[in-house]
């Protein structure tokens, strides 16, 4: 099966808001075995709305819209759909019932009549329960094909499509199974891995799709296989991936799951009942984002300090001035004691600092734009690793964030059967 993902709103096009949408839709629809053959993202516009209806029918089985639901003249969704399915709006009770619900329970404005108004559903449509907001989603079926509508809100979206949309779909109708396994690699770029695996990648079964994924200090190679027997696929992929350890195991760094490498440390971390905390200073806070983003991270992340200006340094973590003085904040020996400093202030087993001239400017150090220093403090010590990111700034945090993931995420593997 085919699908294809019609994002709707002028505020993504003229960038005021990334589209996530389209990538967890994307990726939840691969899990089941349907393939998004192409994403588009279009204006509040009836006949650009009405056109993309139209044109993504003649291409896939499934239609995936989102946004424009709102209860303000700009959001369009529902009338275009009217239109398009020689419809008519009529009152949903059950959806009135909801919205009133949710004004009562959690919203502290008054109802108005825009708001009972989202309970207006086209005839046609099944009418989708979205249990975090007022618009419902709707489910449309004509001619063989699947219309599903979705508000934009991402939280309200993804309820839908876990609580409904994907359901429905794995009830309904036959798919094949799409499998994929991700190799991590570290240390070399994606060209010369390619000269490196090439052989290897020219004779890969015809079931098998290879992918090449870099991304800041590290090269992902997806491989995807597709097909009806998912035991067969899965020694046909396990069969090549020893193949590839062969030729550059020295550079494999381990495997990608479906969670994020900071869910995976969680997750290690959780199983040995440690705890972690971090101390921050050219990455700004984005170590401590991503741990806390994860569901249940709080039993193993217990905090972090932002250090950012070099009195921060001293008077939260602890980190003596003569130190700094005499080596500056950009340096292997304060990257230490700012992750011992996180360690003892928040009584946990892993530390990890961040510390670097991510640029334009050099701050309070005269080293080099693009040096960072991380510390890593273990219960079995601390230690520091220095690196050079470059001159572009978003480029250096990035791979800060990445490597001091990695730097974590080593050291817990190997104290693991040590302590």
């Amino acid at each position: 099966m085919k699908a294809e993902i019609i994002t709707i709103g002028d505020e993504i096009l003229i960038g005021q808001i990334v589209d996530t949408n389209s990538a967890y839709i994307s990726k939840e629809l691969n899990k089941i075995g349907v393939s998004v053959h192409q994403i588009t993202s279009i204006q509040d516009e009836r006949e650009h709305i009405l056109q993309s209806l139209k044109e993504a029918s003649e291409r896939v089985d499934i239609i995936i819209v989102t946004g424009g639901l709102g209860p303000t003249k700009d959001d369009i969704t529902k009338k275009c759909l009217c239109e398009f399915f020689n419809d008519e709006l009529v009152r949903n009770e059950k959806v009135l019932k909801h919205i009133e619900y949710l004004f009562d329970k959690y919203i502290d404005t008054p109802i108005s009549d825009l708001n009972r108004d989202q309970a207006l559903l086209p005839s046609k449509a099944i009418a989708l329960h979205n249990e975090f907001g007022t618009a419902a989603g709707m489910w449309f079926q004509e001619n063989g094909k699947v219309f599903v509508s979705m508000p934009g809100v991402p939280y309200e979206m993804r309820g839908l499509m876990e609580r409904e949309i994907l359901p429905r779909l794995i009830k309904n109708y036959s798919r094949p199974i799409i499998l994929h396994k991700t190799v991590i690699t570290l240390g070399l770029g994606e060209s010369a891995i390619a000269e490196k695996i090439e052989s290897w990648e020219d004779n890969l079964p015809k079931e098998i799709k290879l992918a090449y994924l870099p991304n800041l200090g590290r090269v992902r190679l997806r491989l995807t296989a597709k097909g009806e027997n998912e035991e067969a696929l899965k020694n046909l992929i396990d069969a090549e991936i020893l193949k590839l350890h062969q030729i550059i195991g020295d550079i494999i760094y381990g495997y990608e799951d479906d969670d994020p490498v900071e869910v995976v440390i969680s997750k290690m971390l959780v199983e040995k009942n440690w705890t972690l905390s971090t101390a921050e200073s050219c990455t700004g806070g984005r170590l401590a984002s991503k741990f806390t983003r994860a569901p249940g991270s709080s039993a193993s992340f217990k905090g972090s300090v932002v250090s950012y200006s070099t009195e921060a340094k001293s008077e939260i973590l602890n980190v003596p001035k003569d130190l700094i003085e005499k080596h500056s904040v950009v340096s292997a020996k304060v990257a230490k004691a700012m992750a011992l400093g996180a360690q003892q202030r928040f009584h946990t087993d892993f530390a990890i600092s961040t510390t670097g001239n991510a640029g334009p400017t050099k701050g309070d150090s005269d080293a080099e734009l693009g040096t960072v220093f991380i510390g890593v403090a273990t219960p079995a010590g601390v230690e520091a690793y220095q690196f050079n990111f470059g001159n572009h700034r978003e480029k250096v945090i990035g791979k800060s964030v990445n490597k001091a993931m990695e730097l974590l995420q080593e050291n817990i593997i190997k104290l693991r059967g040590d302590i």
